[in-house]
């Protein structure tokens, strides 16, 4: 089997600024080192990107490039202008772009992954200046990709549904849990009073609903906190106003985003688990808890009761009453909370990180011709 030498586009990295995509990158590279010793992949970083990203290994090497992802206009010039230069120098048999776009004009096939299409099914939850950069880049990069790798089959009919792509041009691979959750999960000994739920602070995420949810829940459950972890996105502000609003600013806890030990920390000690959205590519959070083996609730919606399968106790996320009744029952029934602490672990492990690369590196070497 000849070795190819495959790019990878990570220019749009901000650490600690992306939320689950960030976490993405970093486990699949992690993964792809420990299963390919054999091709060589070439990671184009960008200025604010630490080192580290790129394992350790003989056959990954960093091509820093001079340009910030935190503005992201410039940062989508270059990918269509210098990047394409880039890979030329480099050799490239075939690009990676694991954030969405890639450069149009790619002179190599690329793969790109595509984690939810939000933007067009929810275009209320975006800033205007960032639809039109979204719409365009979005659309060219799907058109332009040899192949598309979508999270979640709930992702990969977007995709098709709204860019008429044929079956064979998207294919899915879904998203992974690292090992060190279930060792938290086998960690887990006397929890504390509070619920968690790990999401970054954006609209869709529904978190007003859970917060006004919890001030009824805490009428009975005076002694529960909430605990918000996660990237403060644009709704941070009407979050922590509504918060005060409610009385609740001793009850509830917007963390920002934290440190991995953190967070571990926090899936280690909770008493249960929640998450409201009402739209998802995936699920990630979702997947890490129940790896963790914590007690969770989450909406009943696609991809997210496809990824539970039944470990979780799911809710109406529109429905307020639904999902205090379901935060009860969380915290109180203990027959369901040993059922759901048993299956959680159970079913997470059929997504390791191993089969996100497994299925990413054949797609990577179809696209190549290999």
């Amino acid at each position: 089997m000849a070795a190819l030498r495959i790019g990878v586009n990570a220019l749009y990295l901000i650490p600690g600024g992306v939320g689950g995509t960030e976490i993405y990158l970093r486990s699949l590279l992690g993964a792809l080192a420990e299963i390919d010793a054999l091709n060589q992949y070439i990671v184009f970083t960008n200025r604010e990107t630490e080192a580290g990203l790129a394992p350790a290994t003989p056959n990954f090497a960093v091509a820093p490039q001079p340009v910030r992802a935190a503005f992201r206009p410039a940062r989508m010039i270059w990918e269509q202008t210098g990047l394409p230069l880039a890979v030329r120098r480099e050799g490239l048999d075939v690009l990676l772009n694991p954030g969405f776009t890639g450069p149009i004009l790619c002179p190599c096939p690329s793969v790109t992954v595509f984690h939810d299409l939000q933007h067009k099914r929810h275009p209320e939850h975006f800033r205007w200046l960032d639809l039109p950069f979204r719409r365009i880049f979005l659309w060219a990069s799907a058109h332009r990709s040899r192949l598309l790798l979508a999270d979640s089959e709930a992702t990969r009919r977007d995709l098709r549904r709204f860019y008429r792509l044929r079956e064979e041009q998207v294919r899915v691979v879904p998203l992974g849990v690292g090992s060190r959750f279930f060792e938290v999960g086998r960690q887990r000994r006397q929890v504390e009073p509070y619920l968690l739920c790990v999401s970054t602070l954006h609209p869709h995420k529904n978190l007003e609903r859970l917060i006004r949810v919890f001030a009824e829940f805490r009428r009975s459950r005076p002694e529960f906190r909430l605990v918000i972890a996660g990237l403060r996105g644009f709704h941070a502000e009407a979050l922590e106003a509504l918060t005060a609003r409610l009385g609740l600013g001793e009850h509830v806890r917007l963390t920002g985003w934290i440190p991995q030990a953190e967070l571990e920390e926090l899936y280690r000690r909770a008493c249960a688990f929640v998450f409201p959205s009402t739209f998802e590519g995936f699920g990630l959070p979702v997947l890490e808890a129940l790896a963790a083996g914590i007690p969770t609730a989450c909406s009943a919606i696609e991809p997210l009761t496809e990824l539970a399968a039944g470990a979780a106790l799911q809710f109406d996320p529109t429905d307020e009453a639904a999902m205090r009744q379901a935060l009860v029952r969380l915290v109180s029934d203990e027959e369901l909370r040993a059922r759901l602490s048993e299956q959680g672990p159970r079913r997470a492990a059929a997504f390791p990180w191993r089969r996100t690369a497994e299925l990413t590196l054949a797609a990577l070497r179809q696209a190549a011709g290999a």
